[in-house]
């Protein structure tokens, strides 16, 4: 059975979140391609041009997808899920929850639950929400 993996939508930066999560996260983009360079690129309007067609970050054993909207769409952000990491420390788990808090919004700080040595979580600057667990399973 094939992992489940995030796909995210955004309004015309996806390219700049794809890079900033894979410098975070220690991943590789293993594509990202525009709208202009697809081979229907010509069915597109101009404007359409720079915008991310699809983009994909493998980190670990996961991948994290991506695309922007195209021009005209309506864009109403990122709402009712949450993408959940689960690294092997705790000063991992911060570091990642201090990057993403960084331009973003704390929803809970990152610190030590009943289930985990530290967990928090934050939307980014981008508007993708993060749930982070660092460090060994407490239960």
């Amino acid at each position: 059975m094939s992992p489940i993996h995030a796909y995210l939508t955004f309004d015309g930066n996806a390219a700049e979140a794809m890079r900033f999560y894979e410098k975070t996260l220690g991943g590789t983009i293993h594509m990202m391609m525009t709208v202009g360079e697809t081979p229907d690129a010509a069915h597109f309007p101009p404007e359409a041009r720079h915008r991310i067609m699809h983009a994909a970050l493998a980190y670990g054993d996961g991948m994290l997808m991506a695309s922007d909207t195209m021009p005209g769409q309506t864009y109403e952000g990122m709402k009712g899920f949450g993408v959940a990491l689960t690294l092997d420390t705790v000063a991992e788990g911060k570091r990642v929850f201090d990057a993403f808090a960084e331009g973003g919004h704390v929803g809970m700080p990152f610190e030590k639950t009943f289930w985990v040595e530290g967990f928090g979580m934050v939307t980014d600057r981008f508007g993708t929400p993060w749930l982070i667990n660092g460090g060994k399973p407490l239960v």
